[in-house]
């Protein structure tokens, strides 16, 4: 009979998991997850730390960021998830949708328009008003294009 060890090591955990090493490593850094000591040059976690990782998935799945992760854990490692931070960033969504949901709709609609020209087109050239007021700004994640207000 084989017994079983009470802690994963890295590498148990990235396959476990789906996060790669160099991911554990960085949100070991970050004080996301911690780890409880090593076995040669590995490091090794508890297995709590997959539950913890699905948590920081869907946190980020759901557009928070690391920093915003963070906070969603009690100093023990417990989870301690805001509320009122869940319904924000529920709002926050709703708006988003409707807003790709309307350039969806427009973008639908100029690729069948009849008019000649796209230019022609009364619904994309409300688009283009639109984009020019600054109504419509490029989707990206803060922080990774310089010089874009985001």
């Amino acid at each position: 009979m084989t017994t079983t060890t009470t802690h994963l090591d890295i590498a148990q955990v990235a396959q476990r998991s789906g996060v790669p090493a160099s991911t554990l490593r960085f949100y070991e850094e970050k004080g996301l997850i911690g780890s409880t000591g090593r076995r040669g040059l590995r490091r090794l976690f508890d297995p709590g730390v997959l539950e913890r990782l699905a948590l920081i998935a869907v946190g980020r799945a759901a557009g928070f960021s690391l920093d915003e992760i963070a906070l969603m854990f009690a100093p023990e490692g417990k989870p301690r998830i805001d509320r009122q931070m869940l319904a924000s960033k529920a709002d926050e969504l709703d708006r988003t949708i409707r807003k790709l949901g309307a350039m969806r709709d427009g973008l639908r609609h100029a690729a069948a328009c009849p008019a000649p020209s796209h230019m022609e087109c009364p619904t994309f050239r409300r688009i283009l008003r639109a984009a020019a007021s600054g109504a419509i700004k490029a989707q990206g994640k803060k922080g990774k294009r310089p010089g874009v207000p985001s």
